[in-house]
């Protein structure tokens, strides 16, 4: 039985940086969508609820992800304002579990992500009213060909539409282990909310 682990996976000066690295590393193994994460909210009566979004920027304090303001998901975590991801990596054997507070992400960087987008996505957003039910699939398409029709050239970014800012407080690191002998390390915001803190050696329960 194998009693070490891999002490350079968990290297860094701060958890964004393992983060980043992870990542990197799962970009050329993943066969699709290594920025996946299953991101969590709770609505009114506290009752959770999960769905897979793509991370989209990810920068030295805070993860962005775009969506519709005013669907389940938007409305709970304005509510709320806290939330949690977890992104796994089945080819790494890996996985991180994020723990931090939300905000919307409504100016220019919304504005510059949405007119990156093709022009068919961009129709969507307008045309997608997240959340609401349907009576029929055409439906959806009648609207998207309206917003065809009314958008002629230049596609401004619907105010119902932009991004969403993650700021984590607690990173959890795993790595699968012999065994089931798995290795963890946690990240926690310090009291200033400046710093970062490794509150954890490798934990081989789980």
């Amino acid at each position: 039985m194998d009693n070490n682990f891999d002490k350079e996976l968990f290297l860094g000066e701060s958890p964004f940086d393992i983060f980043k690295r992870w990542l990197a590393e799962a970009k050329k193994k993943e066969i699709s969508d290594p920025e996946a994460i299953a991101l969590a909210s709770v609505d009114e009566n506290g009752m959770p609820n999960v769905r897979i979004v793509l991370l989209r920027i990810i920068d030295k304090e805070s993860f962005v992800f775009f969506t519709n303001y005013s669907s389940n998901k938007g409305n709970e975590l304005l509510s709320s304002k806290k939330v949690a991801f977890n992104i796994h990596w089945k080819t790494l054997k890996r996985q991180i579990r994020v723990r931090g507070l939300i905000e919307k992400e409504n100016g220019l960087v919304a504005d510059n992500y949405f007119n990156d987008r093709p022009k068919g996505s961009k129709i969507a957003a307008w045309a997608s009213r997240q959340s609401t039910v349907l009576e029929s699939r055409q439906e959806l398409l009648d609207r998207w060909k309206k917003f065809q029709g009314r958008f002629k050239n230049e596609i401004p970014r619907p105010d119902f539409w932009g991004g969403f800012r993650i700021k984590p407080t607690e990173f959890e690191f795993w790595a699968e282990g012999q065994y089931r002998l798995h290795d963890r390390f946690l990240w926690k915001k310090s009291e200033n909310q400046r710093d970062w803190a490794r509150k954890s050696t490798p934990n081989p329960v789980n």
